[in-house]
């Protein structure tokens, strides 16, 4: 009895199971790469899976944003591209995301087990099986997608907004965004979360901080076939790689197996000089975008179609506008899309791409839309009295803003083609669109002209990475054929340096640098601050429009003061610096060498004026220019910050220029290279003459005037701050340490023995400092110095998935 009671009930329960689609009531049904059903009336969406062990790809998305630059959380942030399957486990399908890093490509099948069980998987989720018929499984897809999937919570705890969560309540999938492709599924769900802000960034940019709307995307992405031809990884290519640990390599050989990130590209007659793509290379651009930026966009983007006509593709590579019924999000498109965020940020180029082989499938650029507004601005400080004539005079202004956009969308476009930054580009006749430019200002008759801040087309390394990555190199003779490229380019004196030599505070690259010019970058300096000098000299208040503010006027005159900053760091990197390349053996490219004496010394020298009170010091009749802060016109993180209350603070500008270069020029790192090379010849340049310099520049010179001689005192007081710590810093040689403290005991000598001329008071006040700080090791000194007003982000950085 009790065996024949089982047998109905699993007779019933087999019924019951396979009938849950047929009691959902006004199903509305999609066929394409899954098939599946929404339940409006319960908010609900079935997905059929008649393919367990299947691998795809799981793409997740912001379909909107929080609008901050500080958070990070914007429109058309793409997330993780995931290759994940289906795997039943009991009554349960599983999402199980494959461990890729760890492999053997082998056709022994226990050789790649034993490495599939080394190392863990995760399961993404687990859907209890609403129904099973005929080998199709029905499960309910909607709490995978009204999940947090793109980390929303976990990103405002981290930048400390405050704590989040979820409120379900408030969320919902998206009817009208729900398609279904044959290759291709999308999905979109509006995701509510709640919680108290505590920081500071959030309430500049949501109605209520208590309740966060944002909508997210997901995909689900029939992975491409195998015709795809990988090609490998060389340092000095430009490209950006991608990586795996190969555990069937013969021992003899790396482990780690790197190839280049790249689309598919191929000729539709491969023994044709020039010949169309089988399927070209297209970005489509936000229709969203206002003219004149639309225009600026798609021309700037194009340009990288002449890299590629120059290895034999005809149109390949197209810019369009993206289809009024087309979603930005979905794979099938490469798209350039114009972000609006509260604040200036940065811009980034986003890929997705296969991570078994490194081939690119979707491309997305993200342009913050204020980027433009800054160049204008900057424009608007150089030039002299741009606004005298007329308030409608904006097109010089427009033009340079204009010309910085293009390049903007060459160099995020370049990203989302495998390219990396190059950041040496600029000391070789602006080589790459991948570096960050600065502008390219020129002195014209003592004019400032700004006719060529920024180049108008594709630089000849660009050429090179293009030629790297897509070129047909035919299998049998490729690694000669590439190998050829790049020796061929470095023998015309091309270089390619990257962001980690190149971002660090303490770097010693002499040639990797953001925001400068010239190969001389010293000679670069003195070009920019007698710019600068000019600029300043000609500043007015023509310098804005009829009926704008005068607070309008100090915030204009911003980015002109701190014009110099950029080429400050680049020159200083010379100090204690070193040129080398991302040599490999056999190539006959310079491994390392120390940068000259002679050159460092030069670089020294003109470094010296960044500490210099005469140059520094905002000219006094510019001073009436800046009165207190307008109602309506408080201050912001990118204005001059102030010691004097409301009123404008003339000497903490001029000393926070100075805490740049002080911070940069004895950096812990380079003062233990000055050691180093100066142990290894004599004729170099060593700590001790960098200090003296230091000490001469900053208290040997006699100002001019009183207002230059406060200035110079504050400048003063930094100086003896960053000897202090330099004195006792832990992570520098003790050498430094001991050189620091010979500098700090000769100038306390000085003080008290009275040659140094200053006043009785400061004098005073600087021996105290000394002795208390130098007898008691143990006390740091804080100083408030006031921050540099925001110029990075003025650009981009790359970003794959």
């Amino acid at each position: 009895m009790r065996i024949l009671s089982f047998y109905f009930l699993v007779i019933l329960c087999t019924e019951v199971s396979a009938q849950f689609l047929e009691k959902q009531e006004e199903l509305k049904s999609y066929k394409g790469f899954f098939t599946f059903h929404y339940n409006e009336a319960k908010d609900e969406l079935y997905l059929e899976v008649n393919r367990l062990n299947e691998e795809f790809l799981y793409v997740h998305a912001l379909v909107s944003g929080v609008g901050s630059n500080d958070i990070g959380l914007d429109r058309g942030q793409l997330g993780g591209g995931d290759i994940v399957k289906f795997q039943k486990r009991g009554n349960k399908l599983l999402l199980v995301q494959e461990n890729l890093k760890y492999r053997a490509n082998t056709d022994n099948m226990l050789e790649k087990k034993s490495v599939a069980q080394a190392f863990a998987q995760s399961v993404l989720f687990g859907f209890p099986i609403k129904e099973e018929k005929n080998g199709k499984y029905v499960i309910d897809l909607t709490p995978f997608l009204l999940q947090d999937s793109h980390g929303v919570t976990q990103r405002l705890k981290k930048m400390k907004e405050g704590t989040y969560a979820l409120d379900k309540k408030r969320s919902a999938l998206l009817l009208d965004k729900l398609k279904a492709f044959p290759k291709n599924l999308e999905f979109e769900s509006l995701l509510t979360f709640t919680g108290t802000s505590t920081g500071k960034y959030l309430a500049s940019v949501v109605p209520d901080t208590k309740a966060i709307t944002v909508v997210q995307h997901h995909s689900f992405v029939a992975l491409p076939d195998a015709g795809y031809k990988m090609r490998s990884f060389d340092p000095r290519s430009g490209a950006i790689s991608m990586s795996f640990y190969d555990y069937a390599t013969p021992i003899e050989s790396p482990l780690k197996k790197q190839f280049i990130l790249r689309h598919r590209l191929e000729k539709k007659n491969p023994d044709a000089p020039l010949s169309e793509a089988k399927e070209p290379i297209i970005y489509y651009l936000d229709p969203g975008t206002p003219e004149p930026v639309r225009s600026a966009l798609l021309e700037g983007a194009s340009w990288w179609n002449t890299a590629f006509e120059a290895i034999g593709y005809k149109n390949a590579f197209q810019v369009k506008m993206l289809p009024p019924d087309a979603d930005p999000l979905d794979l099938r498109y490469n798209v350039i899309q114009w972000v609006h965020r509260s604040t200036r940020g940065w811009s980034y180029g986003a890929s997705i791409i296969d991570p078994r082989t490194g081939e690119i499938l979707k491309g997305h650029v993200s342009l913050g839309s204020l980027r433009i507004r800054q160049d204008f601005l900057i424009a608007q400080a150089l030039l002299n009295k741009p606004f005298a004539a007329s308030d409608v005079n904006h097109q010089p202004m427009l033009d340079m803003a204009l010309a910085r956009i293009r390049q903007l969308s060459a160099h995020e476009v370049g990203h989302t083609l495998g390219f990396a930054h190059n950041f040496a580009a600029s000391t070789f006749e602006r080589a790459s669109v991948m570096d960050y430019p600065h502008p390219l200002v020129q002195l014209e008759g003592g004019k400032i002209d700004l006719s060529e801040a920024y180049t108008q087309e594709i630089g000849a390394w660009d050429k090179v990475t293009v030629a790297y990555s897509y070129a047909d190199a035919g299998e049998a003779n490729e690694s000669n054929v590439l190998d050829s490229i790049l020796n061929t380019a470095y023998a015309k004196g091309l270089r390619f340096i990257t962001d980690s030599d190149a971002r660090t505070k303490g770097g010693a690259h002499a040639k990797a640098h953001l925001w400068d010019n010239g190969a001389d970058v010293s000679d670069g300096l003195e070009e920019v601050l007698a710019i600068r000098k000019i600029a300043m000299r000609n500043f007015s208040k023509d310098n804005i429009r009829v009926g704008e503010s005068y607070s309008v006027l100090e915030d204009v005159f911003v980015p002109l003061y701190f014009f110099h900053r950029y080429q400050t760091e680049a020159v200083i990197k010379s100090i204690g610096g070193l040129t080398y390349n991302y040599a490999i053996k056999g190539d006959k490219q310079l491994i390392t060498s120390v940068v000259s004496p002679k050159k460092q010394r030069k670089a020294l020298q003109v470094l010296s004026k960044t500490l210099s009170a005469d140059v520094l010091a905002i000219p006094e009749d510019k001073l009436n220019l800046f009165p207190p802060r307008a109602y309506g016109f408080a201050r912001t993180r990118e204005s001059f910050k102030s010691k004097t209350g409301v009123a404008f603070d003339a000497i903490s500008a001029p000393v926070t220029a100075s805490e740049m270069t002080l911070s940069l020029l004895l950096h812990p790192e380079r003062a233990s290279r000055l050691v180093q090379q100066k142990s290894l010849d004599a004729d170099q340049l060593g700590l001790s003459e960098v200090l003296d310099q230091v000490i001469a520049t900053t208290f040997l010179n006699k100002a001019s005037n009183t207002y230059y001689m406060e200035i110079q005192k504050s400048i003063q007081f930094s100086v003896i701050k960053h000897l202090l710590r330099l004195s006792r810093e832990p992570t520098a040689y003790p050498q430094v340490n001991a050189i620091a403290l010979t500098q700090l005991k000769a100038l306390q000598v000085k003080l008290e023995n009275k040659t140094l001329k200053m006043d009785d008071a400061y004098n005073t006040f600087l021996i105290h400092t000394l002795k208390k700080y130098t007898e008691k090791p143990d006390l740091i000194l804080k100083s408030n110095t006031i921050e540099i007003p925001d110029g990075s982000p003025i650009g981009s950085f790359q970003c794959t998935f």
